[in-house]
């Protein structure tokens, strides 16, 4: 029992570290026990130095500059990681495979030489035959995600699909979204005064400027339903 709170006082110093707030209700859901003992986990982690930070009515955080020691990956959680890395390798946007494959350059580099042989050993063992010729139809992918969370609008030349017309659009990022073939980005496009969506792969030149815009009410869940009700005729 003290090996499974253990565990899970562990895990709740990663997810708070993972997250900027994480809610007791949320911490109990995820290691399926009571608030209760997520308040006495809690109040366990401050009394053996965690500086975590609650604000009331919107949950638990850890102080500005607190950082966990590296963490040691499981064999299967490398495997994982490896696994993943031959899917983002095939993707079509040529700055998703930088950013990820420089990231899992990093997270072997604290594997233990015996899981490193592993993972040297799975990489070699498994293949993705989608987009098998590498193609590269985009590059905008971490710009577009940094500009995102920054609130920041983009300046777009973009190429209409159907007409092949080129257009200049200031837009305020929302999300993204992949199909099989492309990433698309959800926008309010400040030229139509409307949500719009643009393929990455259609935009010619990008440029982030430097004036935030006001963060929207948006759900993408709901935005997707939206258009699902919209195209049944609902």
């Amino acid at each position: 029992m003290e090996q499974t709170r253990l565990s899970r006082l562990t895990a709740i110093l990663i997810q708070l570290q993972s997250k900027r707030l994480m809610t007791a209700t949320e911490l109990a859901e995820k290691y399926g026990v009571s608030i209760r003992t997520i308040y006495r986990d809690i109040r366990a982690l401050e009394e053996a130095g965690v500086p975590i930070c609650t604000e009331e009515g919107k949950g638990y955080s850890l102080s500005e500059g607190y950082r966990l020691p590296p963490v040691m990956f499981t064999e299967e959680e490398a495997n994982a990681l490896i696994t993943a890395a031959k899917f983002i390798a095939r993707n079509k946007d040529s700055s998703l495979v930088l950013h990820y494959n420089e990231a899992i350059t990093k997270i072997k580099a604290i594997l233990r030489y015996h899981d490193k042989d592993k993972a040297e050993l799975l990489a070699n063992r498994i293949a993705f035959f989608q987009n098998y010729k590498q193609e590269t139809t985009s590059q905008h992918l971490a710009t577009v995600q940094k500009a995102i969370t920054d609130f920041l609008p983009l300046h777009l030349s973009y190429q209409a699909i159907s007409t092949q017309e080129s257009t200049q659009r200031v837009i305020e990022p929302l999300a993204l979204y992949h199909t099989q073939e492309n990433w698309i980005l959800i926008a309010w496009c400040r030229l139509r005064e409307a949500h719009r969506e643009f393929r990455l792969d259609r935009i010619q030149e990008l440029r982030v400027l430097d004036t935030p815009f006001e963060p929207h009410r948006f759900d993408l869940m709901e935005y997707f339903r939206t258009i699902l009700e919209r195209s049944s005729g609902r």
